[in-house]
């Protein structure tokens, strides 16, 4: 844990623009301390191999400390905790990562001690057959008691979030901006439920601007974390396969699910597997025979904690059980209740795994 005073400079230092975590973790080094770093003589910097006038120039901007108090306030008054990167608390993964932030923030119940940790990505427009195949995967992980790490956006990313809490695992969202938000907003419903057996992390500060680079850079914790990534499904081009491809150059293993040779939704799963950058995923099997996950040490599922429904959701369940896609206006014309309520328990049904939303205000029983 950094003292208060230490805390400050470390976030001027992770402040200064185009320095860089690489270039910060090589000033701490050889200097000892970010308040160190401040107070160093420019001439003295100037002899760290790789930092050179334009870093140390950075280095001098007058408004880094007062930026730095501006976020300390908020991470103090919004009691977020953080994780920095000589802490034994960082995750054990990241600390192998060169690039990893020299600090991230984090709201939650996060564990990762001695746990087995794999990340879950892919496209935002989720076909149906994808949905069901992440739900199947994630509840054959489960003995193992993984923590699944995503990125909390459309598709893929929910759809591994909500497997993970209708099994009772652990779960990381990670974020492509500050705790001072959330994107996107129609996710905000799930919010608690991560928050209670998992968080929400993030490097990004409550000033930053929403932009297409924090995805970017967002990615390389996901894959960071992760022992390994695992793309469900991706187009030819997607963040997905940046992040496939930075779990690569941490030398992680990837593992891409298949799909058809003209399905334009499977093109960059394809490539990923016919260019040896991922190995094939079918099944879970796949996953725990190439990781070495001991069966033996399996644990037992967690008691499922929703098994009863209630008058209401039994009347959902008695309307939607013999159909296959349902509209959520002709639930409520069918079940005989205002589409407000009807919203309200599809939703608490979708937090038991009970019911799937689907595009377009479809719902399907599961």
């Amino acid at each position: 844990m950094l003292s208060k005073t230490e805390l400050l400079y470390t976030l001027a230092l992770q402040r200064t623009p185009n320095l860089g975590d690489t270039s910060a973790k090589k000033l701490l080094h050889h200097v000892g301390s970010a308040e160190g770093i401040f107070k160093e003589k420019p001439s003295n910097l100037l002899k760290i191999h790789g930092i050179g006038c334009f870093k140390v120039k950075q280095l001098q901007q007058k408004n880094l400390l007062d930026l730095a108090r501006e976020e300390l306030h908020f991470i103090a008054s919004e009691n977020i905790s953080y994780r920095y990167f000589k802490d034994a608390r960082y995750p054990e993964n990241l600390k192998h990562c060169m690039d990893g932030p020299i600090l991230f923030f984090q709201r939650g119940n996060i564990d990762l001690e001695n746990k087995k940790i794999i990340s879950i990505v892919g496209t935002r427009k989720i076909t149906t057959y994808r949905i069901s195949f992440c739900e199947k995967l994630v509840a054959e992980l489960a003995p193992f008691n993984p923590v699944i790490v995503s990125g909390f956006a459309y598709g893929i990313d929910i759809c591994a979030h909500k497997s993970a809490i209708a099994n009772g695992l652990q779960n990381i969202a990670c974020l492509a901006h500050g705790m001072n938000r959330i994107y996107p907003k129609a996710h905000q419903k799930y919010m608690p439920k991560v928050a209670q057996n998992g968080g929400f992390v993030s490097e990004f500060w409550s000033s930053d601007t929403f932009s297409r680079n924090n995805f970017l850079k967002r990615n390389r914790i996901i894959a960071g974390m992760s022992q390994a990534t695992i793309v469900i499904e991706s187009a030819a081009k997607g963040g997905s396969l940046v992040t496939a491809d930075i779990a690569n150059s941490y030398s992680r293993d990837v593992f891409a699910v298949p799909g058809g040779a003209t399905d334009s939704q499977s093109q960059g799963c394809n490539m990923l597997i016919k260019t040896h950058q991922a190995s094939i995923i079918t099944s879970a099997a796949d996953l725990v025979y190439q990781l070495g996950w001991d069966l033996d040490q399996i644990q037992k599922p967690p008691p499922q904690l929703f098994t009863t429904l209630n008058e209401q959701e039994k009347i959902l369940f008695d309307f939607l059980k013999d159909k296959d896609k349902v509209v959520l206006d002709a639930i409520a014309i069918g079940c005989k209740m205002p589409t407000y309520k009807v919203a309200q328990l599809l939703l608490k049904l979708e937090m038991k795994a009970l019911v799937r939303p689907l595009p377009g205000k479809l719902f399907q029983w599961i």
